[in-house]
């Protein structure tokens, strides 16, 4: 797939409400999302047979934009981090119009729901695992999560 096809397909993606794409052509895949803070599409091309020759050029923005997008352990605040226990969706309240279930410096117990993951069409509340107060909210909603990903920070 050439570069002008894999251009065209980024300014579809970002006149479109789509949230990710991906394309097969033959053996050649490529797959674009949106990040959700930056609103920036990226072109990952992966390939199951040998790569052509324009695969370095076309995976080195991917390698470049992954590293940021994840944050360090150490850049995290002092206290219980709360994990996401699968992939999905993060929404911070029940409805859209509803207050969030968590925000910082508010106080919650342990069991209380803290925020909700919807994966595969089933909504499922994510509970606080220890007392405390709310010192960060790590993730926005309506932003996908990756299983083990920090959400909150407890303190």
């Amino acid at each position: 797939m050439d570069l002008r096809k894999i251009k065209k397909l980024i300014d579809l993606l970002e006149e479109s409400n789509l949230a990710e794409l991906e394309i097969k052509e033959g053996e050649e895949v490529v797959r674009l999302s949106r990040v959700p803070k930056g609103g920036v599409a990226v072109a990952a091309p992966v390939y199951q047979a040998a790569p052509i020759a324009a695969a370095p050029i076309a995976a080195a923005p991917v390698a470049a934009a992954a590293a940021p997008a994840a944050p360090a352990a150490d850049a995290l605040p002092a206290g219980h981090v709360v994990k996401a226990p699968m992939v999905g969706t993060f929404y911070a309240a029940s409805t859209p119009g509803a207050p969030a279930f968590a925000t910082v410096g508010k106080q919650v117990k342990a069991g209380e729901t803290i925020g909700i993951i919807e994966a595969m069409k089933m909504f499922n509340q994510i509970e606080a695992d220890v007392s405390g107060t709310v010192v960060a909210v790590l993730v926005e909603n309506g932003q996908p999560v990756e299983f083990d990903e920090p959400m909150f920070v407890i303190a």
